[in-house]
């Protein structure tokens, strides 16, 4: 009903809009229109990246007080652009400002291999938000030497010295995250979340004695950094007049302008509690602008927007610093919302033991949406589907979003190509099995994952928070779940029923070769020879797959061939292989509501952890032949406001940065509020 009036009330006001209006809107419309049709979406590719440009369909339909409303949250997500940077290592700003000074005012010889090289170093670091890789978290090294960057700081007059600068060549801090099992996490993870001599030790030793409501806990140490001053352990608040402070004070800036031009009394509320918590830094206040905003579900625009995940904490208790800025896709969203009317149903149907089922699984929303820009931990790389709030207790009593995000999936298409799907799929029928239903699959995992997969399941009642019991482990298993839920249903004809298949067997079978085909040989192309998996996600995909090729090896459910020197992964039996996927989900469930720390280290160390190195170098061989880069990132359309003879905002364009340098100087320029 609520759409509804608002179209009748759109089309109403519409009759007292002048033709000469009428007509200029119709003429910005067709000229996006033509824009797209005609848009290149590569804009470039170096190492082992590729930058995509991204468009922002709908725009310029919205109201010109959405329109603000779109702005103004953008705004507010890139003043504290350079949080990420600081959280990511604690020399990564000045390291940076020095990158860039040199980048930028160095007169000498630009088409040296040297020059190059610095120029490849400087994307990777702008990419990564820092000088460790965004996926593997290895601190990447210059393929020019120090001699010869000693020579450019000198010949631009910047200045770099002492450990900051020795970092770039040497071996210390080497991982950004470091989750190996024999290692001091967090001693030996440059994740700038603790002081350089901050124990995982201290760490649970500290929020161990912690006392926190057992019902509603407050996420302990989210917006916080431990150090350690005069030998006690202390917490850096993240807030306006604490750390970050000054880019806080900005972020705060343009969240007041946006609460001026909300669309509705909800969204006016959350945005105040969101400005309350950046002032305060209370726990408290952030579990209140939760609530508020999970259930602030009308309106046309949404946000992401705080310390959010927390994946790049070995302790998982640090929140990274993130921005995603939303237009709601009205059809796809149509179309997807039946999954969240049904997930009820997905619970109850779920192959988890009786115990670990939610009896009332409440308030899911599902959007695909329209990304209007990005910042922090979600820009340049960006996820494609996010479920929040993470609080447990809150998903739980109110429920939770769940947010698909479509202009960069079909962004992603565009730059992808079927070089590789040939290479490494075992036959024709797989082939053409992807090609006809790889993209719905893929579609279809990620809104099952996101919307019943992270909202499913209890914790037993005493048993603490993942983070608590199942430690460095958290992140991976929980990923995992979600994974084996969406896997789970992915050849349910209920799909077919709720009418978002037509083939549910077909679908299906396309969603299970891509998954191991990836979880256990094409994802191997992110990793150097030698390296362990690190990163949650690859690690959760690695012992997914791994798992249920092993357990169904008695009755060749997967079998691995060998042919023509190449190694392929061929499904016989998918409907046994459904079997497994619901078995594992069960036991992931099981470890997730008992808090079984041991049995989700077993898990992960010995199927998600180490590499056939025999099998890796094959994999590396035969990727050899392919030039796109295996990780892609998106430039951010520049949101341009346009002025009338007051200085008041008129309108909007839209524009699209000429380069990833270009942008990334211009960040650089004007949103750095830290040193």
């Amino acid at each position: 009903m609520k759409h509804k009036f608002l179209l009748v009330a759109t089309l109403f006001s519409m009759l007292f809009i002048s033709c000469a209006d009428t007509n200029k809107k119709e003429a910005e419309v067709a000229q996006v229109a033509e824009q797209q049709q005609d848009f290149e979406y590569l804009a470039e590719q170096f190492a082992d990246l590729k930058i995509i440009r991204y468009q922002i369909p709908g725009f310029q339909e919205l109201s010109l007080n959405e329109q603000k409303l779109v702005y103004y949250l953008t705004q507010a997500g890139l003043e504290g652009r350079d949080i990420m940077w600081a959280q990511n290592y604690r020399h990564n700003l000045v390291i940076r400002a020095a990158l860039e000074n040199i980048y930028t005012v160095y007169q000498g010889d630009k088409t040296t291999e040297d020059w190059k090289n610095f120029e490849v170093y400087l994307k990777r670091v702008w990419f990564s938000n820092g000088i460790h890789h965004h996926y593997s978290n290895d601190k990447f090294k210059p393929d020019f030497s120090q001699e010869y960057f000693q020579t450019l700081l000198t010949e631009t007059g910047t200045v770099l010295k002492g450990e900051a600068l020795e970092v770039i060549f040497n071996d210390k801090d080497s991982k950004k995250v470091n989750l190996s099992k024999d290692a001091d996490i967090v001693l030996e993870s440059a994740i700038n979340f603790y002081g350089p001599d901050v124990t995982t030790a201290d760490v649970e030793k500290f929020y161990g004695a912690i006392k926190v409501d057992q019902k509603e806990p407050i996420e302990i140490g989210l917006n916080r950094k431990l150090v350690k001053e005069n030998g006690k352990l202390v917490e850096q608040v993240y807030k306006s007049g604490g750390l970050y402070g000054e880019a806080i004070d900005r972020i705060i800036y343009w969240l007041e302008k946006a609460k001026g031009v909300a669309e509705n009394e909800n969204q006016a509320k959350a945005l105040g509690l969101l400005i309350e918590y950046y002032q305060t830094g209370s726990l408290d206040t952030w579990d209140d602008y939760a609530i508020a905003w999970v259930n602030s579900t009308e309106g046309n625009i949404d946000w992401i927007n705080g310390f959010i995940e927390v994946y790049n904490d070995p302790k998982g208790y640090k929140g990274s610093y993130e921005s995603i800025i939303q237009i709601k896709d009205f059809d796809m969203s149509k179309k997807m919302a039946v999954l969240s009317d049904q997930a009820q149903w997905f619970e109850d149907n779920s192959p988890l033991m009786p115990e670990h089922k939610k009896k009332e699984v409440k308030g899911v929303s599902y959007k695909t949406v329209i990304v209007a820009g990005e910042a922090g931990d979600a820009s340049p790389k960006t996820p494609i589907g996010v479920n929040l709030p993470n609080s447990p207790w809150i998903r739980a009593a109110h429920g939770s979003k769940s947010v698909s995000l479509g202009n960069l999936i079909e962004s992603y298409g565009k730059v992808g190509g079927s070089g590789r799907l040939k290479e490494f799929a075992n036959d024709e029928e797989e082939i053409r099995l992807e090609e006809a239903y790889g993209e719905l699959a893929d579609k279809l995992h990620t809104a099952l994952h996101e919307v019943v997969g992270h909202a499913s399941g209890q914790i037993n009642p005493g048993v603490g928070t993942p983070k608590e019991t199942l430690k460095s482990y958290k992140s991976t298993i929980e990923e995992g779940r979600a994974d084996l839920f969406g896997l789970y249903y992915l050849m349910d004809p209920k799909l077919k029923e709720l009418g978002l298949v037509d083939n549910t067997e077909e679908a299906g079978m396309a969603a299970y070769d891509g998954y191991i085909r990836n979880g256990l040989v094409t994802q191997l192309i992110r990793l150097d020879l030698g390296n362990d998996v690190e990163e949650a996600h690859m690690r959760n995909r690695q012992w997914v797959s791994a798992w249920v090729f092993e357990k169904g090896r008695a009755d060749n459910v997967i079998e691995k061939i060998t042919r023509d020197g190449k190694t392929y992964f061929n499904i016989t039996d998918y409907g046994k292989l459904r079997s497994l996927f619901g078995e594992l989900l069960r036991e992931t469930q099981r470890i997730t509501s008992e808090g079984d720390y041991e049995a989700a280290m077993a898990l992960v160390e010995n199927y998600g952890v180490k590499v056939d190195q025999t099998l890796h170098a094959e994999i590396l061989e035969r990727n050899k032949q392919f030039t796109s880069a295996p990780y892609g990132g998106f430039l951010n359309p520049m949101i341009v406001p346009t002025m009338d003879d007051a200085g008041e905002i008129s309108g909007f364009t839209i524009e699209q940065p000429a380069s990833f340098e270009e942008q990334m100087l211009y960040y650089g320029k004007t949103y750095s509020h830290l040193k």
